[in-house]
């Protein structure tokens, strides 16, 4: 089964194409990695996919459904981390989890958010007001609010963001989890040595053209990499 698929996707701020007939199949179940040099097209594919903003030309879909026509049911079956943790700073990070499960219907209970924390290392800072954390922590807090929706396709930008070495174990680990769960993920990061070691699949974007898609393993590392860090180290 294909989970995420795009033909011929362009999108154009301004007279600047920032994605340009990118066309692209993922199976269901796979950890793929997004990668390409600053302003590639990378969080502008997640975008569209999340469909937090159209695309020009061209279709996507999530399971089959159009990312245009069907947006409702796509932002059901997707989870998505971006740039910006849309997290409510006087709130609590429990009172932030609780909104989300509330939303969703999901078990809103005291134990059950805490555990969610203790997935990504804040169970001891869950009564915490979130404006109190490092940016660190609260990429951890986002990261647990995606988790909380049990999304079918996680589509994550830099979750390795603002983190420490411990935070890219715990980053590790969750992308194993969601892997075994069954889930599709797309995760666009610049770590290319560790998409490598734990993607299925890799996508290159070049100024919004996709100019690699298979193998992780085979991803072409780009002239001049270990100063742009990205041949950092697993």
């Amino acid at each position: 089964m294909i989970a995420v698929a795009a033909a011929g996707v362009c999108r154009r701020y301004g007279r600047r194409w920032a994605l340009a007939d990118v066309s692209f199949e993922v199976p269901a179940g796979a950890l793929v990695m997004v990668t390409g040099r600053n302003g590639s097209g990378k969080s502008t594919l997640l975008r569209v996919l999340a469909t937090a903003i159209r695309p020009d030309l061209g279709t996507a879909r999530i399971l089959g459904h159009d990312v245009r026509a069907e947006r409702d049911v796509v932002r059901r079956k997707i989870g998505l981390l971006g740039h910006r943790t849309h997290l409510y700073e006087p709130l609590t990070a429990l009172e932030n989890l609780a909104v989300v499960a509330r939303f969703l219907g999901a078990d809103a209970g005291r134990n059950a958010l805490l555990r969610q924390l203790e997935e990504v290392g804040l169970g001891d800072r869950g009564d915490d007001p979130v404006q109190t954390f490092s940016a660190g922590m609260r990429q951890r807090l986002a990261l647990a609010s995606v988790l909380l929706q049990r999304p079918q396709v996680v589509l994550l930008d830099e979750p390795y963001g603002h983190l420490d070495a411990a935070g890219f174990l715990l980053v590790d680990s969750l992308l194993q989890r969601l892997r075994a769960q069954g889930a599709t993920v797309l995760m666009a990061t610049h770590l290319m040595a560790r998409g490598r070691k734990l993607c299925d699949l890799g996508l290159v974007l070049d100024a919004g053209r996709l100019v690699f898609a298979g193998a992780a393993a085979q991803l072409p590392v780009p002239q001049g990499a270990d100063a742009m860090g990205f041949a950092e180290g697993a």
